[in-house]
């Protein structure tokens, strides 16, 4: 199967907004508490963009626009999927619990780095370390994200891409007015036809 094929699977795993609001809440229950901010923050950002894991770890602390209510995504941040054509760049506008998060975040922060989110040991998060901390936290709150086969998951289960997922689900049943192509468009699909492969199944009829 060619690489593209096997970006248009079906979301496998995936959270719902309570699920999200636990997640945010464990953020305070684990870690040293100079990173339970950024914890959420992460948490928070993610599931209201559905950024991938690689393009928030690139995020520098500039790419925050209009009072922290924009995030500007340049084309050499995102990721060329699925196929190798160079995205255009992007604003995505932040709901308003989001801007609020990330202002008293950058506030409080306990490090000054160009990247929005450092680490302990360093001045950029890595993608594991995202990776590790959704676990821990998942773990804390004993989140069993769903599955496909419509099965429930572990909190090992709980990756930075059932957050992107979780957006799809949230924008198709959460809340009015969404088509499928507000869920490419906020996820950054080249085709409907990626979006309607990958979520058409999440939606309830």
């Amino acid at each position: 199967m060619s690489e593209y094929a096997n970006s248009q699977v079906r979301a496998k795993v995936w959270v719902t907004p309570d699920q999200v609001e636990s997640l945010r809440s464990a953020c305070y229950a684990v870690g040293a508490d100079y990173l339970q901010q950024r914890n959420e923050a992460i948490v928070t950002t993610m599931y209201d963009t559905g950024l991938r894991v690689g393009e928030l770890v690139q995020i520098d602390v500039e790419l925050l626009r209009n009072n922290n209510s924009e995030l500007y995504l340049p084309t050499e941040l995102q990721k060329d999927y699925p196929n190798q054509n160079s995205p255009p760049p992007v604003t995505l506008e932040l709901a308003a619990d989001t801007t609020r998060l990330l202002s008293a975040y950058l506030t409080n922060r306990w490090k000054d780095t160009p990247a929005l989110f450092p680490s302990r040991s360093s001045e950029r998060i890595s993608e594991q370390g995202v990776r590790n901390m959704l676990h821990k936290i998942a773990e804390e709150a004993g989140i069993r994200p769903y599955k496909l086969d419509g099965s429930r998951g572990d909190p090992s289960d709980v990756t930075p891409h059932a957050l992107r997922h979780g957006v799809a689900y949230r924008m198709m049943n959460e809340e009015d007015g969404n088509t499928l192509y507000d869920v490419r468009n906020r996820l950054r699909h080249r085709s409907i036809q990626t979006t309607e492969r990958v979520y058409d199944h999440l939606l309830k009829v």
